[in-house]
């Protein structure tokens, strides 16, 4: 009898990155183009950072627009 061929896994050589758990918001060369402006670079992280922020921002926004009794998010929800 022959002995079967035992498979073998091959490992992924690719780097894999974390699923962001937020829809992207920002566009991604602009936002890196205003911090190299500053004669900055930006992390691999940095953009998905920024994102969660704005995420949070947008929710303290509306629960701000919603205890004034608004639909209607203005500037200064974003601010108080």
């Amino acid at each position: 009898m022959a002995k079967a061929k035992a498979k073998t896994k091959k490992k992924s050589t690719a780097k894999k990155q974390a699923e962001p758990t937020e829809e992207m918001l920002l566009v991604g060369s602009k936002v890196k183009n205003e911090i190299r402006a500053a004669d900055c670079n930006a992390a691999a992280d940095a953009l998905e950072g920024l994102n969660a922020w704005v995420h949070w921002l947008i929710q303290q926004a509306t629960e701000r627009a919603h205890a004034n009794n608004r639909k209607t998010v203005r500037a200064h929800d974003f601010w108080a």
